[in-house]
């Protein structure tokens, strides 16, 4: 049994580390249409307005303060959008072409609950998969079923559960519950 302990610590141990390292998955990730949220934390920066760079954590109301703009509200926004929004707002008034950036420094947790070895919420990774998530907690108990995992998944304001496989690519937000098998 320390045996298997160890053997998923390990594994536990690499996976963190190609998910850490694997450049070209986060980049597939943030050019997908990734709506913000309360938990996310991004950064600003304008060219050359040293002022105007901030990184800032979106809060539960899913609001940012920014400065010379005030409160902006961000959830459901794309970065696309939110780059928008910003230069549309700094345009003319403040500055005359502002060059706007916005990245996600930290992504907002999942959580994975039900028949896994230690369930909570965990930091997401771009490119994180349900068998990878499972791997983070330690790992699948026994009476695990690994054809009863559900998502449950917010999508433009409404919870939905779906019924997926161990390959499904996971959202920052995502609750992942597996349900235990009958012997």
């Amino acid at each position: 049994m320390r045996n298997l302990y160890l053997r998923l610590h390990v594994l536990t141990t690499l996976l963190l580390a190609l998910l850490s390292s694997n450049s070209l998955i986060a980049q597939t990730f943030s050019s997908y249409d990734y709506q913000l949220g309360p938990g996310d934390q991004i950064e600003i920066l304008v060219y050359g307005e040293n002022e105007l760079n901030v990184n800032t954590h979106i809060g539960d109301n899913g609001v940012i303060n920014y400065p010379y703009i005030g409160e902006l509200q961000v959830t459901g926004m794309t970065i696309g959008g939110l780059k928008k929004a910003i230069t549309t707002a700094l345009k003319g008034d403040y500055l005359v072409n502002p060059i706007v950036q916005i990245s996600i420094e930290q992504y907002r947790p999942f959580f994975i609950d039900g028949e896994v070895q230690v369930p909570g919420g965990y930091a997401f990774q771009p490119g994180l998969t349900i068998v990878k998530a499972a791997a983070l907690a330690q790992g699948f108990t026994e009476r695990a079923s690994k054809d009863k995992i559900y998502i449950t998944r917010e999508t433009d304001g409404e919870q939905q559960r779906l019924k997926v496989d161990l390959n499904t690519q996971l959202r920052p937000g995502d609750i992942v519950t597996v349900e235990q098998r009958f012997f």
